[in-house]
């Protein structure tokens, strides 16, 4: 024998199952008529308490719309219906509902068989105390239960599915899920997989997070005996701690790709904030110490007062920051009991609340804090120092305001170790500006701050160096004045960057002016310069302590030297390797010059040819490197076509001329510097001062020259025979010269100059001999011989009866030298012309 509710029942394995038939009669108003004594076993309610009710008295929902209308229309009908047992629980029966015929044929009330569930489910033999605890066991599950039917109306929940819907199960009953809950992501994901179930009949799961909460649904479908979808149950599984879990792991997995992807320090705190937010917190600002950004090196020791700090990166969940009140780039002293001045102090991370005294009065001390901080709604915080190394670098705070639990202590080990790792990425990112900084500081120093007087061109420049990740480079320009009012002009560039880059680059910028000093032509000088490259390698192998892969490699450099004279108006030009200059000529024609150039400096064992073109007064030459013309999205020769293009468009001066080229050559390659980025990495132009455009992929060198020209009433020459007696008359053709210009003090010098220099070309040179005289800026003579050998300088002693002469013109004038020629040799003297005389 079984009990169901409070009727004793045999086992329906012991009698006819035919007797276990529940029926009733009801009437075409829904009153019960007759009731069954299987209907009274079933349900518990006895004939004399159910005759002459409303039937819908004993259901435990609402029947469905198909129900209603079949019962309207007094048709056949078979389905579901929850029915309240006499104990109060709830039984879910099929029913079939037939009409009762009178005899007009007419429905004068209905007949209904109640179905029990079939045996075989554990359940259907259940007595009253075994139903008990499969209920309580449904009610106090430690997941959310809940059951629909197939129209989505509740039709039970367990206490946690109450609490979370915030109201009993007895108000949810019969209602349909989407007229009970907000529309939102969540319950619109819940309610289309409730759908979802009930149209395929198969189970699913998914994940979804509400309530400040994460979940795992899981959802299956409820079959009556014939297999048709007639409910729908859902368990839901608090799965936050995991979820939590592997969000911490996702992070510190991102970490690491995502923070540090720089050599700079702001923007590497700012890839931190950039991460957390608004993942982990709802705010993150980062401060550090000002010797930080300066790639100085910090204090190792804690910081045990109040704290000067520079805001650097913060960002926040809601648009706007409310709640920083430090901006960006702003210097903020930290009090002794500000979270971050304790959490350096102490040297480790803290938690912060509104339990937190010193928290609270950190605050409340400042409005525009109190403000945008408290009245924002933040509940929460964390302040972790940002050590690396052993030294501190700075502090990051992370706050909360917008989720409504607060930190934990697995959140302040996650902050800690991100912290962490950003530290790491600023610290190397400190060392980098520390180098780079140091480095171009260097190649400044080997560069010229500006060009020197001389009257062959106007000249301008613009230096670019390349961008922080490069680093300092090795391209290098020059305006070298040279003897007869000639000039060199000089571009080169060294392969690679750093600090050896700028190092080999100052010798050889050394080496050229000594060099060019000299007077050599550009193809020999380029020659000894290649030597000099071959030696300096063969050094760098012979040294065991040189290791990085420029130096394995060995030094590799290209040139470009360039002699314009504005006496014949023609430049002596020879390349090593170095791309051709670009000239732009009086008349608008922009040519670049057909140089024959010779291979990179420290190839060794391949000669150099000079090329030699006639520049008409006015001409615009163009010297640069391959930083202004190569980037990645163009090759060379597209590069060199717009450098000629930009060389066509008019300027009304040579630095309006730099930045043209400037701008059509690398506005598409250029990098601007970003917010506190570093500044050092600003162009040079004249003296020095800073251009508007910085950070290009590569060093850019440029420099333009406009050729001026010496007139015939400038330049004054004479061939002088081999005879001595001819010194006298050329003294007195150089005396009538400088009387013609005005220069009558000058007479005395220039004429013992002239006496000297012709005699010594009589006596020790070769015909031809020419003397010429030069009136520029200072008055120059001249005097060419056929002879190459080079007079030296000597001491006569004190009976000597010569050797006196050069010794009196070194003296006597600003400077002297001798100059190969193709044909000879050209001793000058340069001296001074009396202030307001000069041209």
């Amino acid at each position: 024998m079984t009990r169901r509710g409070k009727a004793v029942l045999e086992s329906p394995h012991d009698h006819d199952p035919a007797t276990d038939l529940a029926t009733a009669t009801l009437t075409r108003h829904g009153i019960v008529t007759s009731w069954s004594d299987g209907a009274q076993r079933l349900l518990g309610h006895a004939a004399t308490d159910v005759v002459g009710r409303v039937v819908t008295e004993l259901l435990a929902a609402d029947p469905s719309d198909e129900a209603w209308a079949a019962l309207a229309g007094a048709d056949a009908w078979s389905g579901t219906a929850a029915i309240r047992h006499r104990d109060g629980s709830r039984l879910d029966l099929g029913l079939r509902v037939c009409p009762s015929l009178d005899g007009a044929g007419e429905a004068s009330g209905f007949v209904v068989a109640f179905e029990p569930a079939p045996a075989g489910n554990g359940y259907e033999d259940a007595g009253g105390d075994d139903r008990g605890m499969l209920e309580r066991a449904f009610t106090q599950a430690s997941v959310a239960l809940a059951t629909f039917d197939a129209e989505l109306r509740y039709q039970g929940l367990n206490d946690i599915a109450c609490d979370m819907a915030g109201t009993t199960a007895a108000q949810l009953r019969g209602r349909r899920y989407r007229d009970t809950v907000p529309d939102n992501p969540a319950t619109q994901g819940f309610l289309r997989h409730l759908r979802q179930v009930v149209r395929t009949g198969t189970p699913t799961s998914y994940d979804s997070q509400f309530g400040g909460r994460a979940w795992s649904i899981e959802m299956w479908p409820v079959k009556d005996p014939s297999g048709r979808v007639c409910g729908v149950s859902a368990a839901s599984f608090d799965s936050s701690a995991q979820h939590w879990a592997q969000q911490r792991l996702a992070l510190l997995n991102e970490a690491g790709t995502r923070i540090g992807t720089t050599l700079d320090v702001v923007r590497t705190a700012q890839e931190l904030t950039e991460l957390v937010v608004p993942r982990l917190a709802d705010f993150v600002s980062v401060d550090l110490l000002d010797s930080v950004l300066q790639g100085e090196e910090p204090t190792a020791e804690p910081i045990h007062a109040e704290v000067v700090l520079r805001r650097v990166a913060h960002r926040s969940a809601v648009e706007g920051v409310p709640e920083a009140a430090v901006s960006l780039g702003a210097v903020d002293t930290y009090p002794a009991y500000s979270p971050a001045a304790r959490c350096l102090a102490v040297g480790r991370p803290i938690l912060s609340g509104l339990e937190d005294a010193d928290f609270v009065r950190w605050i409340e001390d400042d409005d525009v804090r109190n403000a945008g901080v408290r009245h924002a709604g933040v509940h929460s915080g964390m302040a972790v120092p940002l050590k690396a190394r052993g030294i501190t670098l700075g502090v990051a705070v992370f706050w909360r305001r917008l989720r409504p639990d607060p930190f934990q202590a697995d959140d302040l080990v996650l902050a800690e170790e991100l912290a962490g790792r950003a530290a790491v990425c600023v610290d190397n990112a400190r060392r980098y500006t520390r180098e780079y900084t140091a480095a171009l500081t260097l190649q400044r120093s080997l560069l010229p701050r500006g060009l020197p007087g001389q009257a062959a061109v106007e000249a301008a420049f613009r230096y670019l160096p390349a961008g922080s990740q490069a680093g300092a480079g090795g391209d290098w320009f020059d305006v070298i004045p040279l003897s007869g009012t000639r000039v060199a002009l000089v571009v080169g560039d060294v392969a690679g960057h750093g600090v050896r880059a700028s190092a080999t680059m100052g010798s050889l910028r050394t080496a050229v002016r000594t060099l060019a000093d000299v007077d050599l032509p550009p193809d020999e000088l380029l020659t000894h310069l290649d030597d000099l490259v071959t030696h300096l390698t063969s050094d760098d192998e012979d040294d065991t302590t040189v290791s990085d892969a420029q130096d394995a490699d060995g030094i590799s450099a290209t040139c470009l030297y360039a002699v314009y004279d504005p006496v014949s108006r023609r430049c002596t030009l020879a390349s090593a390797g170095h791309p051709p200059p670009g000239v732009l000529y009086p008349d608008g024609t922009v040519a670049l010059v057909s140089v024959s150039p010779g291979p990179p400096l420290g190839i060794g064992g391949l000669p150099f040819e000079a090329t030699e073109l006639e520049l008409p007064e006015g001409s615009l030459i163009t010297l640069y490197t391959d930083g202004l013309i190569e980037a990645r999205d163009r090759d060379i020769d597209a590069g060199l076509d717009r450098l000629c293009q930009a060389l066509a468009s008019p300027s009304p001066s040579l630095e309006v001329t730099c930045d043209t080229l400037i701008d059509a050559l690398l506005h598409s390659s250029i990098s601007q510097p970003g917010e506190g980025q570093p500044r050092f990495s600003s162009g040079l132009g004249p003296g020095g001062s800073p251009t508007r455009l910085a950070r290009p992929a590569d060093d850019v060198a440029l420099l333009v020259a406009r050729t001026r020209a010496l007139h015939a009433d400038q330049v004054a020459t004479w061939g002088l025979p081999a005879d001595p007696e001819i010194v006298a008359d050329a003294r007195l053709q150089a005396s009538r010269q400088l009387k013609t210009w005005g220069l009558e003090e000058a007479g005395f010098i220039t004429e013992l100059v002239v006496s000297e220099l012709v005699t010594n070309a009589i006596r020790y040179g070769a015909a031809p001999i020419q003397l010429r005289l030069i009136r520029d800026r200072t008055l120059i003579c001249e005097v060419s011989d056929g002879n190459s050998a080079a007079p030296h300088l000597r001491r006569a002693r004190t009976f000597d009866e010569g050797g006196r002469g050069l010794l009196l013109v070194s003296q006597l004038t600003q400077g002297w030298g001798t100059r190969q020629t193709v044909s000879g040799k050209t001793i000058w003297a340069e001296q001074l012309i009396p202030t307001g005389q000069a041209w």
